[in-house]
């Protein structure tokens, strides 16, 4: 299997793994697992409050029943906190998930940065203090999880110039952070406008996997999307609401995988377009504090999280049974995609 490399983003050849039409459709589950905070205040080293890790448990015989272990990528607050990995590692003992490393800067020490938005994506920091923090993390973890992580995502999905070398070095296998079609740029964060919704093979094949978001287009106009979306992002035509109008019309429209502020009929449709295309690798994510009320603008009431929960437990059903799909988790795709390009035999 031949695989051509590109020059997407950063310093990497990244290897986009493409022909997996034989495959069964594949779902990883990625839950971004950190504290409690006001989305809308400033970043702050005192919110690392973690009480709504206990509330993982509620979508437990959800997962069970679609065999499904999804991969906490955990923070600092969590990792070190029992509140915080206590409940996690009654799950993974259980072996009922995985368990990753989420960094986010202004709470994981060491705390030398100044708190702003450009030092909130781990890849903005000095590569050797975003080394160092990561080091910090994965011995945290490695001490009250009892395994050493090899799941790697972004906090703010923050990639650097550096962030995949520093994951190679420290023996890092997966990471999930890329979102595709998504440029931060105005915001100090990185460019992921070149990014497709596929796997890639970051440096060598069968070296480091990256597996982004599931983001992508669907509707009639979906062949041209990349351009008509570099045009529509533009601020001048931003402010024409053309994509809006695009998306009313159903002639071209743009979803996430993810239950927070995405209603369950439309991540669904995307997912059944994206598999008519020949996608096959999907990722379904949120984030940890969703499952309690008050902490995310995507859950404020009970009634909140139960439409909540009731979407994911929806979704699986339509994936596995009409969709024909499989649950997978990080490491067990990679070592799937590493014999298909013979690199594990």
């Amino acid at each position: 299997m031949s695989i051509k490399p590109k020059k997407l983003l950063f310093a990497d050849d990244w290897f986009p793994i493409t022909e997996l039409t034989d495959l069964q459709p594949q779902l990883l589950v990625v839950v971004d697992t950190e504290e409690e905070f006001d989305w809308d205040a400033p970043f702050s080293r005192k919110s690392i409050g973690v009480k709504s890790i206990r509330r993982q448990s509620s979508l437990r015989e959800i997962y069970r029943r679609f065999g499904v272990r999804p991969v906490y990528v955990v923070d600092y607050p969590v990792a070190s906190q029992p509140a915080g990995y206590e409940p996690l590692r009654e799950l993974l003992e259980c072996d009922e998930c995985v368990i990753g490393a989420h960094l986010q800067p202004w709470v994981n020490y060491p705390d030398e940065e100044e708190i702003n938005e450009f030092n909130s994506y781990p890849g903005n920091l000095p590569p050797e203090l975003e080394r160092r923090k990561l080091e910090v993390l994965t011995d945290k973890i490695t001490k009250n999880f009892g395994q050493r992580p090899v799941i790697y995502k972004a906090g703010r999905y923050g990639l650097g110039a550096e962030t995949f070398h520093t994951l190679t070095d420290m023996g890092y296998q997966v990471d999930l952070s890329p979102v595709p079609y998504y440029n931060l740029l105005n915001r100090h964060g990185p460019d992921f406008g070149s990014i497709r919704s596929h796997p890639y093979w970051i440096g060598k094949v069968g070296g480091l996997l990256t597996v982004p978001l599931t983001r992508d287009f669907y509707g009639p106009l979906h062949p041209f999307a990349a351009p008509i979306d570099r045009f529509l992002e533009k601020p001048i035509v931003r402010s024409l609401k053309i994509r809006g109008l695009l998306s009313r019309a159903r002639l071209l429209e743009r979803s996430a995988l993810t239950p927070e502020g995405v209603r369950v009929e439309e991540y669904t449709k995307l997912v059944e377009a994206m598999i008519a295309r020949g996608h096959r690798i999907f990722s379904l994510t949120y984030h940890s504090p969703s499952l309690e009320p008050g902490h995310t603008p995507y859950v404020r009431t009970e009634a909140d999280l139960a439409l909540f929960i009731s979407s994911i437990e929806e979704f699986l059903e339509t994936f596995m049974n009409r969709f024909g799909g499989k649950p997978t988790d990080p490491l067990s795709l990679r070592k799937l995609l590493r014999k298909r390009t013979g690199a594990e035999v």
